[in-house]
């Protein structure tokens, strides 16, 4: 029985219900009079349901194709306005004892680089980072009880806080670790962790155990209600996402709404991220031995479609995506992307021990290659701020409140200015004299569209305190 209250995994993600939303959406997708009723709903900024999503991503009528899109892209400036936050993964360690088919880390490849970092090590790689500029990081690891047990885990990110290097700070530490216990999500709550990210793969029961054949994460239901168990924990903040490629494209896509609609039926708020990361190469995996890939424009679609069913979240897009589908999916939807990543053990402080090394310990290839000053330059040239504020986690402004801020789209009298004043920082403190111009002339115009004409005068003030070098304004 479908139950989207249920704490059961097989209840509130019903393959039955999931079946039937497809072949609902399949005898619906030529019904313009419902592809009407429904885009008229996704106006009203409030969301979708996953049957009513699945209608249009069922449909193949270009006419309300580009209708969803310029509503995806409205919606997003609606409630994110024109940012882009940043971020760069941090992995930790590659031992893992799961047989994932799908990740170079699992257990039975002996040609993978094994490395887990000292805390002298995550100094280096965190120095590394902050002298790019970086503010945010989203540390992984393996899942590994012996080699990265959660005390590990705990005393990295207390080390990573510990970090201060010139201007350089890392603010907010989200983190991307295997489903655990609520005893150990109040110890990631308590050491100050921002959002807890745990991707499903598959929402698909049969082909999930048969990706993960050994191993903890085999267990289905264990790993789909560990964010029930984290926000038992107190961690009010999760990231939810799939790996589109493994599976049905629209099996998932329902699966990860019927997610988010479970996280907002139970709790009273739904998942703060959503990642849509896609199969890549990597060191023993071939993405073509999975039938499910999607092209870019289904990606495109997808991404459009979150963003209109579930207006309040962020959407994340990571470096293993092109530039080129980068830019196709920011104006559609996407609040957050990584910037200069490195997916190695170690890649940040010494990046070329791994290029010279005759094994990697890399968990995919990296498709944007480029520098963070790159990165930067390039979304500003497109009209985006990027943004590294991190001021909500720390404001306290987290789950509910977030999302209160968010559906009310207060985000122009509050991450738009910690936006302008964190790249501000940014400018100071890293960027090349071209990235430089560039930002200070988008700073400028960007300062008169804050509302509020207080806000707007502190902004002003804080923005020329940055030039005397003081830091950390923040709303």
């Amino acid at each position: 029985m479908y139950n989207a209250k249920s704490l059961k995994a097989e209840e509130f993600i019903s393959d039955e219900e999931i079946r039937e939303t497809l072949a609902y959406a399949d005898a619906n997708k030529d019904n313009l009079e419902l592809i009407d009723a429904i885009i008229a709903k996704a106006k009203e900024r409030k969301g979708l349901t996953h049957r009513e999503a699945s209608v249009l991503l069922a449909c193949e009528n270009e006419e309300k194709i580009k209708e969803c899109y310029e509503l995806a892209e409205q919606i997003k400036k609606d409630f994110y306005g024109n940012r882009i936050v940043m971020f760069a993964p941090l992995y930790l360690s590659n031992y893992c004892v799961n047989g994932c088919v799908y990740c170079p880390y699992h257990m039975k490849n002996k040609h993978i680089a094994r490395k887990k970092l000292t805390q002298e090590e995550i100094v280096k790689e965190v120095t590394a980072l902050q002298d790019m500029g970086h503010k945010r990081l989203a540390i992984e690891a393996g899942e590994d009880p012996v080699n990265n047990p959660i005390e590990y885990i705990l005393e990295s990110i207390q080390t990573i806080y510990s970090i201060k290097h010139k201007n350089g700070a890392i603010r907010r530490v989200n983190v991307n670790i295997a489903a655990t216990t609520v005893e150990n999500y109040r110890k990631l709550k308590d050491a100050g962790i921002g959002t807890y990210i745990l991707f499903q793969e598959t929402y698909h029961k049969e082909s999930y155990e048969k990706l993960h054949p050994t191993g903890p994460k085999h267990d289905y239901a264990y790993h789909t209600e560990a964010m029930d168990r984290a926000m038992e924990g107190g961690i009010d903040d999760v990231g939810l996402g799939v790996l589109f490629g493994l599976e049905m494209y629209r099996y998932e896509f329902a699966g990860l709404l019927m997610h988010a609609e479970h996280l907002e039926a139970v709790h009273g708020v739904g998942p703060h991220t959503i990642s849509v990361p896609r199969v890549k190469k990597a060191d023993d995996i071939d993405p073509s031995a999975f039938d499910n890939g999607i092209s870019d424009d289904t990606f495109a679609k997808i991404c459009a479609l979150i963003r209109i069913s579930v207006p309040y979240t962020g959407m994340i897009i990571s470096t293993r995506e092109s530039q080129a589908v980068r830019e196709k999916v920011l104006p559609l939807g996407v609040s957050q992307i990584s910037g200069a990543s490195k997916t190695s053990v170690g890649g940040y402080a010494d990046p070329e021990a791994e290029k010279e090394s005759e094994t990697t310990s890399e968990q995919f290839d990296v498709s944007d290659q480029r520098t963070l000053d790159e990165v930067v330059n390039w979304l500003m040239k497109m009209g985006y701020i990027p943004s590294f504020c991190t001021a909500c986690y720390r404001e306290g402004r987290t789950g509910d409140r977030f999302m209160t801020l968010c559906k009310n789209m207060q985000i122009l009298n509050c991450c738009h200015p910690n936006a302008l004043m964190t790249l501000k920082e940014y400018l100071e403190d890293y960027a090349s004299e071209e990235t430089r111009k560039i930002g200070m002339e988008l700073i400028e115009k960007e300062l008169e569209k804050i509302p509020n004409p207080k806000v707007k005068q502190t902004t002003y003030e804080h923005i020329h305190d940055i030039a005397e070098g003081k830091r950390d304004f923040r709303f």
